[in-house]
Protein backbone atom coordinates (compact mmCIF):
# COMPACT_ATOMS: atom_id res chain seq x y z
CA UNK A 1 0.00 0.00 0.00
CA UNK A 2 1.50 3.59 -0.40
CA UNK A 3 3.14 5.48 1.97
CA UNK A 4 0.38 8.02 2.10
CA UNK A 5 -2.39 5.61 2.65
CA UNK A 6 -0.16 3.55 5.39
CA UNK A 7 0.38 6.72 7.03
CA UNK A 8 -3.26 8.25 6.99
CA UNK A 9 -4.07 5.21 9.03
CA UNK A 10 -1.68 5.18 11.21
CA UNK A 11 -2.48 9.21 11.73
CA UNK A 12 -6.20 8.01 12.28
CA UNK A 13 -5.44 5.53 14.68
CA UNK A 14 -3.57 8.18 16.28
CA UNK A 15 -6.73 9.42 17.99
CA UNK A 16 -7.54 9.03 21.21
CA UNK A 17 -11.15 9.26 20.22
CA UNK A 18 -10.65 6.27 17.48
CA UNK A 19 -8.97 3.78 20.01
CA UNK A 20 -11.79 3.98 22.72
CA UNK A 21 -14.02 3.86 19.76
CA UNK A 22 -12.17 0.80 19.03
CA UNK A 23 -11.92 -0.95 22.44
CA UNK A 24 -15.56 -0.18 23.77
CA UNK A 25 -17.20 -0.96 19.86
CA UNK A 26 -14.99 -3.90 18.73
CA UNK A 27 -13.46 -5.58 22.04
CA UNK A 28 -15.35 -7.69 23.84
CA UNK A 29 -14.51 -7.50 27.51
CA UNK A 30 -15.82 -6.12 30.65
CA UNK A 31 -13.15 -5.23 32.74
CA UNK A 32 -11.67 -3.37 29.72
CA UNK A 33 -15.07 -1.39 29.15
CA UNK A 34 -14.46 -0.16 32.47
CA UNK A 35 -11.15 1.26 32.30
CA UNK A 36 -10.74 4.86 32.93
CA UNK A 37 -9.79 5.74 28.64
CA UNK A 38 -9.12 9.32 29.82
CA UNK A 39 -5.69 8.10 30.63
CA UNK A 40 -5.12 7.09 27.12
CA UNK A 41 -1.61 7.75 26.12
CA UNK A 42 0.37 7.15 22.83
CA UNK A 43 3.85 5.86 22.91
CA UNK A 44 6.37 6.26 20.19
CA UNK A 45 6.87 3.37 17.89
CA UNK A 46 10.59 4.29 16.99
CA UNK A 47 11.69 1.43 18.34
CA UNK A 48 10.62 -0.96 15.52
CA UNK A 49 13.11 0.13 13.05
CA UNK A 50 16.20 -0.81 15.01
CA UNK A 51 15.79 -4.48 14.16
CA UNK A 52 12.84 -4.35 11.69
CA UNK A 53 11.28 -2.41 8.71
CA UNK A 54 10.18 1.03 9.30
CA UNK A 55 6.63 0.45 9.61
CA UNK A 56 3.72 2.80 9.42
CA UNK A 57 1.15 0.55 10.12
CA UNK A 58 1.35 -0.29 14.11
CA UNK A 59 0.36 2.20 16.46
CA UNK A 60 1.34 1.43 20.46
CA UNK A 61 -1.35 3.44 23.26
CA UNK A 62 -1.26 2.36 27.20
CA UNK A 63 -4.21 2.61 29.59
CA UNK A 64 -4.02 2.81 33.50
CA UNK A 65 -5.87 0.22 35.23
CA UNK A 66 -5.48 0.37 39.43
CA UNK A 67 -2.74 2.85 38.63
CA UNK A 68 -0.66 0.89 36.35
CA UNK A 69 0.18 0.75 32.80
CA UNK A 70 -2.02 -1.54 30.02
CA UNK A 71 -0.90 -1.64 26.70
CA UNK A 72 -2.34 -1.94 23.58
CA UNK A 73 -1.10 -2.69 20.57
CA UNK A 74 -2.69 -2.15 17.38
CA UNK A 75 -1.48 -3.73 13.96
CA UNK A 76 -3.26 -1.92 11.10
CA UNK A 77 -2.82 -4.75 8.19
CA UNK A 78 -3.81 -4.00 4.65
CA UNK A 79 -2.79 -7.10 3.21
CA UNK A 80 -5.17 -8.99 0.39
CA UNK A 81 -4.68 -12.15 1.45
CA UNK A 82 -3.95 -13.00 5.72
CA UNK A 83 -0.24 -13.19 6.73
CA UNK A 84 0.12 -17.00 7.49
CA UNK A 85 3.43 -15.84 10.11
CA UNK A 86 1.67 -13.00 11.98
CA UNK A 87 1.37 -14.66 14.91
CA UNK A 88 5.60 -15.19 14.71
CA UNK A 89 5.10 -11.20 13.67
CA UNK A 90 3.24 -10.07 16.73
CA UNK A 91 5.43 -11.94 19.27
CA UNK A 92 8.90 -10.38 17.75
CA UNK A 93 7.27 -6.67 17.78
CA UNK A 94 5.70 -7.65 21.56
CA UNK A 95 9.64 -8.29 22.31
CA UNK A 96 11.01 -5.47 20.98
CA UNK A 97 8.48 -3.05 22.76
CA UNK A 98 9.43 -5.18 25.89
CA UNK A 99 12.90 -4.40 25.08
CA UNK A 100 12.49 -0.60 24.57
CA UNK A 101 9.89 -0.24 27.87
CA UNK A 102 12.59 -1.92 29.53
CA UNK A 103 15.32 0.25 27.72
CA UNK A 104 13.15 3.53 29.12
CA UNK A 105 12.78 2.15 32.62
CA UNK A 106 8.99 2.04 31.59
CA UNK A 107 8.35 -1.26 33.38
CA UNK A 108 5.86 -1.57 36.60
CA UNK A 109 7.19 -1.83 39.91
CA UNK A 110 9.13 -5.02 40.76
CA UNK A 111 10.59 -5.36 37.84
CA UNK A 112 7.65 -6.65 36.24
CA UNK A 113 6.34 -6.21 32.75
CA UNK A 114 2.91 -4.16 31.95
CA UNK A 115 0.63 -6.46 29.95
CA UNK A 116 0.08 -5.94 26.40
CA UNK A 117 -3.45 -7.15 24.41
CA UNK A 118 -2.02 -7.32 20.73
CA UNK A 119 -4.28 -6.39 18.36
CA UNK A 120 -4.55 -6.76 15.10
CA UNK A 121 -7.10 -4.85 12.62
CA UNK A 122 -7.35 -6.82 9.02
CA UNK A 123 -9.09 -4.75 6.16
CA UNK A 124 -8.06 -6.69 3.18
CA UNK A 125 -10.12 -8.71 0.89
CA UNK A 126 -11.62 -11.73 1.82
CA UNK A 127 -11.97 -13.38 5.47
CA UNK A 128 -8.41 -14.20 7.70
CA UNK A 129 -7.51 -17.31 7.71
CA UNK A 130 -4.23 -17.99 9.50
CA UNK A 131 -3.46 -18.68 12.79
CA UNK A 132 -3.98 -16.30 16.15
CA UNK A 133 -1.80 -18.36 18.26
CA UNK A 134 2.03 -19.03 17.51
CA UNK A 135 1.02 -22.44 19.54
CA UNK A 136 -0.39 -23.32 16.35
CA UNK A 137 2.08 -22.65 13.98
CA UNK A 138 4.44 -25.42 15.94
CA UNK A 139 3.47 -29.47 15.88
CA UNK A 140 2.75 -30.89 19.31
CA UNK A 141 5.84 -32.31 21.53
CA UNK A 142 5.79 -34.46 24.51
CA UNK A 143 7.89 -34.79 27.54
CA UNK A 144 9.82 -31.70 28.49
CA UNK A 145 9.85 -29.81 25.25
CA UNK A 146 5.73 -29.44 25.21
CA UNK A 147 6.18 -27.04 28.42
CA UNK A 148 8.72 -24.88 26.21
CA UNK A 149 6.75 -24.08 23.45
CA UNK A 150 5.94 -20.67 23.00
CA UNK A 151 2.01 -19.15 22.66
CA UNK A 152 0.87 -15.93 22.10
CA UNK A 153 -2.16 -15.04 20.49
CA UNK A 154 -3.27 -12.03 19.29
CA UNK A 155 -7.02 -10.36 18.88
CA UNK A 156 -8.23 -10.49 15.44
CA UNK A 157 -10.65 -7.62 14.48
CA UNK A 158 -11.73 -8.45 10.90
CA UNK A 159 -13.37 -5.67 8.86
CA UNK A 160 -14.84 -8.48 6.64
CA UNK A 161 -17.27 -9.99 9.49
CA UNK A 162 -19.20 -7.02 10.31
CA UNK A 163 -22.29 -6.48 7.96
CA UNK A 164 -23.03 -3.09 6.81
CA UNK A 165 -26.72 -3.03 8.79
CA UNK A 166 -24.85 -4.35 11.92
CA UNK A 167 -22.39 -1.15 11.92
CA UNK A 168 -24.97 1.24 11.04
CA UNK A 169 -26.58 1.11 14.45
CA UNK A 170 -23.55 1.62 16.41
CA UNK A 171 -22.75 5.30 16.90
CA UNK A 172 -19.04 4.45 16.80
CA UNK A 173 -15.85 6.27 14.62
CA UNK A 174 -14.14 2.32 13.93
CA UNK A 175 -17.41 1.13 12.59
CA UNK A 176 -17.93 4.16 10.88
CA UNK A 177 -14.55 3.53 9.24
CA UNK A 178 -15.11 0.29 8.41
CA UNK A 179 -18.13 1.89 6.41
CA UNK A 180 -16.01 4.01 4.49
CA UNK A 181 -13.80 1.66 3.02
CA UNK A 182 -16.59 -0.47 2.19
CA UNK A 183 -19.75 1.95 1.16
CA UNK A 184 -22.57 0.70 -0.64
CA UNK A 185 -22.94 3.75 -3.16
CA UNK A 186 -21.51 6.99 -3.62
CA UNK A 187 -24.57 8.82 -2.34
CA UNK A 188 -23.76 6.57 1.09
CA UNK A 189 -20.44 7.71 1.16
CA UNK A 190 -21.52 11.33 1.31
CA UNK A 191 -23.99 10.46 4.03
CA UNK A 192 -20.96 8.74 6.30
CA UNK A 193 -19.59 12.16 5.86
CA UNK A 194 -22.15 13.90 7.07
CA UNK A 195 -22.67 11.81 10.11
CA UNK A 196 -19.06 12.04 10.61
CA UNK A 197 -18.79 15.83 10.47
CA UNK A 198 -22.07 15.38 13.13
CA UNK A 199 -20.31 13.50 15.69
CA UNK A 200 -17.01 15.33 15.55
CA UNK A 201 -18.62 18.44 15.83
CA UNK A 202 -16.42 20.83 18.17
CA UNK A 203 -12.49 18.47 17.20
CA UNK A 204 -12.16 20.13 14.13
CA UNK A 205 -8.35 18.64 14.07
CA UNK A 206 -10.27 15.31 14.20
CA UNK A 207 -12.34 16.69 11.28
CA UNK A 208 -9.59 17.19 9.31
CA UNK A 209 -7.73 13.74 10.17
CA UNK A 210 -10.65 11.84 8.50
CA UNK A 211 -11.16 13.59 5.62
CA UNK A 212 -6.92 13.29 4.96
CA UNK A 213 -7.78 9.24 5.70
CA UNK A 214 -10.94 9.24 3.72
CA UNK A 215 -9.70 11.19 0.32
CA UNK A 216 -6.48 8.60 0.59
CA UNK A 217 -8.50 5.62 0.91
CA UNK A 218 -10.52 6.97 -2.17
CA UNK A 219 -7.07 7.24 -3.85
CA UNK A 220 -6.21 3.98 -2.74
CA UNK A 221 -9.51 2.23 -4.13
CA UNK A 222 -9.13 4.05 -7.44
CA UNK A 223 -5.32 2.93 -7.57
CA UNK A 224 -4.44 6.51 -7.84
CA UNK A 225 -6.41 7.04 -11.42
CA UNK A 226 -9.04 9.47 -9.29
CA UNK A 227 -8.07 13.16 -8.87
CA UNK A 228 -8.71 14.57 -6.09
CA UNK A 229 -6.93 17.81 -4.28
CA UNK A 230 -6.36 18.20 -0.44
CA UNK A 231 -9.01 19.18 1.40
CA UNK A 232 -8.92 20.81 5.03
CA UNK A 233 -12.33 18.89 6.72
CA UNK A 234 -14.90 16.95 6.02
CA UNK A 235 -17.37 19.27 4.79
CA UNK A 236 -14.99 20.69 1.73
CA UNK A 237 -14.24 16.83 1.64
CA UNK A 238 -17.99 16.16 0.90
CA UNK A 239 -18.57 18.91 -1.29
CA UNK A 240 -15.28 18.04 -3.24
CA UNK A 241 -16.68 14.54 -3.97
CA UNK A 242 -20.01 15.42 -4.80
CA UNK A 243 -19.46 18.02 -7.34
CA UNK A 244 -17.01 14.96 -8.94
CA UNK A 245 -19.57 12.50 -8.72
CA UNK A 246 -21.75 14.77 -10.81
CA UNK A 247 -19.39 14.94 -13.23
CA UNK A 248 -18.61 11.32 -13.32
CA UNK A 249 -22.70 10.81 -13.95
CA UNK A 250 -22.78 13.17 -16.51
CA UNK A 251 -19.70 11.83 -18.32
CA UNK A 252 -21.27 8.45 -17.93
CA UNK A 253 -24.39 9.51 -19.16
CA UNK A 254 -23.17 10.89 -22.32
CA UNK A 255 -20.90 7.93 -22.58
CA UNK A 256 -24.20 5.49 -22.67
CA UNK A 257 -25.90 8.20 -24.98
CA UNK A 258 -23.03 8.16 -27.48
CA UNK A 259 -22.30 4.85 -27.47
CA UNK A 260 -26.42 4.58 -27.62
CA UNK A 261 -26.00 6.38 -31.08
CA UNK A 262 -23.52 4.44 -32.14
CA UNK A 263 -25.06 0.75 -31.90
CA UNK A 264 -27.90 2.18 -33.67
CA UNK A 265 -26.03 3.86 -36.42
CA UNK A 266 -24.24 -0.22 -37.05
CA UNK A 267 -27.60 -1.68 -36.75
CA UNK A 268 -28.98 0.46 -39.36
CA UNK A 269 -25.65 -0.36 -41.73
CA UNK A 270 -26.28 -3.91 -41.53
CA UNK A 271 -29.96 -3.79 -42.27
CA UNK A 272 -28.63 -1.26 -45.23
CA UNK A 273 -25.95 -4.06 -45.96
CA UNK A 274 -27.89 -7.32 -45.85
CA UNK A 275 -30.60 -5.91 -48.11
CA UNK A 276 -28.23 -4.89 -50.79
CA UNK A 277 -25.56 -7.57 -50.81
CA UNK A 278 -27.63 -10.65 -49.08
CA UNK A 279 -26.22 -12.33 -45.65
CA UNK A 280 -23.19 -10.74 -44.31
CA UNK A 281 -20.35 -12.57 -43.40
CA UNK A 282 -19.35 -12.94 -39.91
CA UNK A 283 -16.17 -11.21 -39.66
CA UNK A 284 -18.08 -8.10 -41.93
CA UNK A 285 -20.29 -7.93 -38.66
CA UNK A 286 -17.79 -8.19 -36.06
CA UNK A 287 -16.14 -5.07 -37.94
CA UNK A 288 -19.00 -2.96 -38.31
CA UNK A 289 -19.45 -3.39 -34.70
CA UNK A 290 -16.13 -2.56 -33.54
CA UNK A 291 -16.25 0.53 -35.81
CA UNK A 292 -15.64 4.28 -34.96
CA UNK A 293 -18.71 6.63 -35.88
CA UNK A 294 -16.87 7.91 -38.09
CA UNK A 295 -16.56 4.94 -39.92
CA UNK A 296 -19.62 4.03 -39.56
CA UNK A 297 -20.98 7.31 -41.38
CA UNK A 298 -18.03 6.60 -44.47
CA UNK A 299 -19.07 3.02 -44.89
CA UNK A 300 -22.96 4.19 -44.64
CA UNK A 301 -22.23 7.12 -47.13
CA UNK A 302 -21.06 4.47 -49.85
CA UNK A 303 -23.91 2.09 -49.71
CA UNK A 304 -25.76 3.31 -52.19
CA UNK A 305 -22.83 3.59 -55.10
CA UNK A 306 -20.73 0.41 -54.19
CA UNK A 307 -21.16 -2.28 -56.86
CA UNK A 308 -20.01 -4.64 -54.34
CA UNK A 309 -19.29 -5.38 -50.36
CA UNK A 310 -15.91 -5.38 -50.65
CA UNK A 311 -16.38 -1.31 -52.25
CA UNK A 312 -18.19 -0.33 -49.26
CA UNK A 313 -14.93 -1.06 -47.00
CA UNK A 314 -12.49 -0.15 -49.23
CA UNK A 315 -9.53 2.28 -48.11
CA UNK A 316 -11.91 2.15 -44.56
Amino acid sequence: MPHDTDASYKLLFSAPEVVHDLVLGFIPDDWLHSLDYTTLEKIPGSYVTDDLRDRADDVVWRVKADGEWVYLYLLIEFQSTADPWMAVRMMTYLGLLYQDLIRRGDVLPGRRLPPVLPIVLYNGQGNWRAATDIADLIPKAPGLVAKHLPKLEYLLIDENRYTDADLAELKNLVAAIIRVEHPENEQALLQLIDLLNEWLEGKPELKRTFAIWIRAVLLRQSKHTLALPKVRDLKELKMTLAERFDQWAQQHEQRGKQEGRQEGEALLLQRLLTRRFGALPADCVARIRSASSAQLERWSDRVLDAKTLAEVFEHA
